[in-house]
């Protein structure tokens, strides 16, 4: 394949990554309710079925190989020296409560360079293997890519500890050139920030080495290239690794602007970045009006523009039952004309998602706990991770079927069984689940104080009856949700079947006084829907004598 092939094979990845793309929102430690950090993670990604990850504590001899795979494909990359020690990992959170999460923003893609051996999800896996807090994991990042060559597009890394996050972001050098440029900015204590899938830092300052890292040719390289010729306090990584264009701004932009304008209502003066009319970009973070909790970001992780211009569920694409969702591709041909479908926060196509809360007041086993649910984040139930943990919930687990194989054991499979039935009569049927979500939530939410004051005493005396106790709860609370979603699913089929809904009483369907079920409601339409397809039918399905 020549070069010109290369490229336009590449640029039409991006572009799928970009339908796919991830979205992570960030809580810094003095911003937050509790005094923790936190940040989320959502795999968007058609083909990714979802399970919560393991690679426990190990040492190894000097001259261990490691294997590396392609995260996304599974393609074998090559090998790299393993470490003499690991340390636990669960999910995207190891046993010091550090914490990585990605989207990808391609980047220009020239800069691609398919002969490295680390790619973007390895880059994740490992560091945290070997990664005591947030700065030795830029570190250990850096290292890797510079080793044994960074072989992903441009990519936004969340790199959180109890008491730091960072964003750092990374892009390639080229075919065959081994490294990668990058920077890191410390997102300040009492700021929130967000980045999804579009290179997010500009100007940093490169005089602050506390708040700031960055490789040592961020800006000669730029330069060598021809993407930058200023001077360097006028340097914008963003703009010279990753150029805006209009998907940038609408498609990933847009689902930073909603979750600060949700804790800063100043945002909604960037309506107009968003929109196009204006080109004055969002900062990199912000400080909110009130404090945020984790369940405000469980929640936020569910967003489709509600309540703003972007609002889904306002337009024609809703259908009768004001769906927030939308069927991809997300851009899409009328005549010769383009259009495109919103790209919210939370999307169908999600494989995992997480909300990550680290606290520098407790132990690591106690203090990192990763708020980890299956599929859509919109129709999930987030379960309790502790970062101690060492056995995967039978539910989450790797093998309990895949992207093609359904299976009765999986909460990757029971929950989109669940979020599909919902999709198509969206309005009549998201009370069921958020009722059933907010009941398992808030029961996490109240139980955590007591299940953590539990472990706290084990940990005085017997520090392996602890982690066993919090892993045993982990595992606990995952099946609860399963369970229940599996129960929710089985009444959803019995009260929405075939499109009517049955009656209910005290919490049970209704029978009549011979113990029949009793006489079903029809909803039919929205009154709405019908004064719309009346305008658009005329006297088509008119009633006449």
């Amino acid at each position: 394949m020549n070069r010109r092939l290369l490229i336009f094979a590449f640029l039409m990845f991006v572009m799928l990554l970009k339908t796919f793309a991830c979205t992570n929102l960030i809580v810094g430690k003095n911003a937050s309710t509790d005094g923790s950090t936190i940040v989320s993670y959502s795999a968007d990604s058609y083909g990714m079925f979802g399970y919560l990850c393991h690679y426990p504590a190990g040492t190894y001899a000097k001259g261990t190989m490691l294997n590396i795979h392609d995260w996304d494909s599974g393609k074998y990359l090559g090998q790299i020296e393993q470490a003499k020690k690991t340390y636990n990992v669960i999910g995207n959170m190891n046993e010091f409560q550090v914490t990585i999460g990605e989207t990808t923003f391609g980047g220009r893609p020239e800069l691609a360079d398919s002969t490295g051996i680390i790619d973007y999800g390895s880059l994740i896996y490992i560091a945290l293997q070997r990664s005591h807090t947030a700065r030795e994991a830029i570190q250990t990042m850096d290292k890797l890519v510079q080793e044994y060559g960074y072989c992903s597009e441009g990519e936004s890394f969340t790199i959180a500890d109890p008491n730091e996050v960072w964003i750092m972001e990374m892009v390639g050098k080229g075919p065959g050139i081994r490294g990668a440029v990058w920077v890191a900015v410390r997102i300040p204590d009492d700021c929130i920030s967000a980045h999804a899938n579009q290179s997010r830092i500009r100007q940093f300052d490169m005089n602050d080495k506390e708040n700031c890292m960055y490789s040592s040719d961020v800006i000669s390289f730029a330069r060598e290239k021809k993407y930058f010729n200023g001077v360097n306090k006028d340097f914008s990584f963003a703009d010279a690794y990753a150029p805006l264009d209009f998907e940038a701004r609408r498609f990933c932009e847009a689902r930073v602007w909603s979750y600060f304008k949700m804790f800063n209502p100043e945002m909604n003066s960037y309506l107009g970045y968003i929109q196009g009319t204006s080109n004055e970009p969002m900062p990199l973070y912000i400080k909110p009006v009130k404090k945020v909790s984790v369940q405000d970001v469980k929640n936020a992780m569910r967003d489709h523009y509600e309540g703003t211009p972007l609002d889904l569920t306002k337009d024609p694409g809703a259908g009768p039952y004001k769906s927030p969702y939308r069927l991809s591709p997300l851009t899409y041909k009328v005549g010769d004309q383009q259009y495109f479908n919103e790209r919210p926060i939370s999307t169908q196509q999600t494989g995992f998602t997480f909300v990550a809360q680290m606290r520098a007041d407790k132990p690591d086993a106690i203090g990192g706990v990763l708020w980890f649910g299956m599929d859509d984040a919109n129709m999930t139930v987030y379960t309790p991770v502790y970062c101690c943990t060492d056995k995967v919930p039978d539910c989450y687990a790797q093998g309990k079927g895949d992207y093609i194989t359904f299976s009765w054991e999986s909460s990757f499979w029971i929950f989109n069984w669940v979020a599909n039935m919902v999709y198509p009569r969206y309005s009549l049927m998201i009370d069921d689940v958020r009722s059933s979500q907010k009941e398992l939530e808030s029961g996490f939410n109240m139980s955590q104080d007591a299940i953590e004051a539990t472990a706290a005493k084990m940990l005085e005396t017997d520090p392996a009856k602890a982690k066993a106790f919090l892993t045993n709860y982990t595992n606990m609370t995952a099946q609860t949700a399963f369970d229940t979603w599996k129960r929710l699913g089985e009444f959803l089929i019995v009260k929405y079947n075939d499109g009517v809904v049955k009656r209910m009483k005290d919490g049970k369907f209704e029978r009549n006084d011979i113990g029949q079920p009793a006489p079903v409601i029809r909803p039919g339409y929205p009154k709405d829907f019908l004064e719309e397809l009346v305008k658009v039918t005329g006297d088509r399905y008119k009633v006449t004598k």
